[in-house]
């Protein structure tokens, strides 16, 4: 089996409150990624709350984001999401609840490949790439560069860089 996880491929993260021009340039990428993958696909979501800038995160990043129920909150309206693809919910960056999932999956059924997009390459695509390897060290991981944007092209490739050193694979690396 293999999974194509897509991380956050939120409004806000694309064109609204955290928006640039490479999460933007990233996204027919995308959706074209979804449209073709044989396999299960699973999104996340990175969802926060009317207090938001009370958290630990708000504190450090002061930017109301991906407020549960808003528009930049939604995924990208380009994406196909079908209803029965798995979304999860996340407070953080990255997912205990995706791994958990990952982990009982893996148990039930041989996982060939689990494959990483979206955003932000440097906060949110490392977490969950570092989380799921974890969870699953002997399953190939990788990630599609050309499907992921940071929140600069600096911290894109050195977040690549450090995914390369933890055994991730990065494909479509320009």
């Amino acid at each position: 089996m293999k999974i194509l996880v897509v991380v956050d491929m939120q409004n806000d993260f694309i064109d609204q409150a955290l928006g640039t021009k490479e999460a933007v340039g990233i996204v027919e990428n995308v959706a074209k990624k979804i449209r073709e993958f044989d396999g299960k696909v699973i999104f996340t979501k990175d969802t926060h709350s009317e207090d938001y800038l009370k958290t630990q995160e708000g504190t450090n990043l002061p930017v109301r984001h991906c407020i549960k129920g808003s528009n930049g909150w939604q995924l990208s309206p380009a994406l196909p999401v079908q209803k029965d693809d798995t979304v999860f919910e996340k407070p953080t960056f990255g997912s205990v609840e995706l791994g958990e999932y990952l982990k009982k999956t893996a148990e039930e059924t041989v996982i060939d490949e689990i494959e990483i997009i979206g955003l932000c390459t440097d906060i949110c695509v490392i977490s969950n790439a570092l989380l799921i390897k974890a969870f699953l060290p002997e399953v190939k991981i990788s990630v599609d560069a050309s499907c992921c944007a940071g929140v600069t092209p600096q911290s894109h490739k050195n977040a690549l860089e450090a995914m390369k050193m933890c055994q991730i694979h990065i494909t479509n690396e320009a």
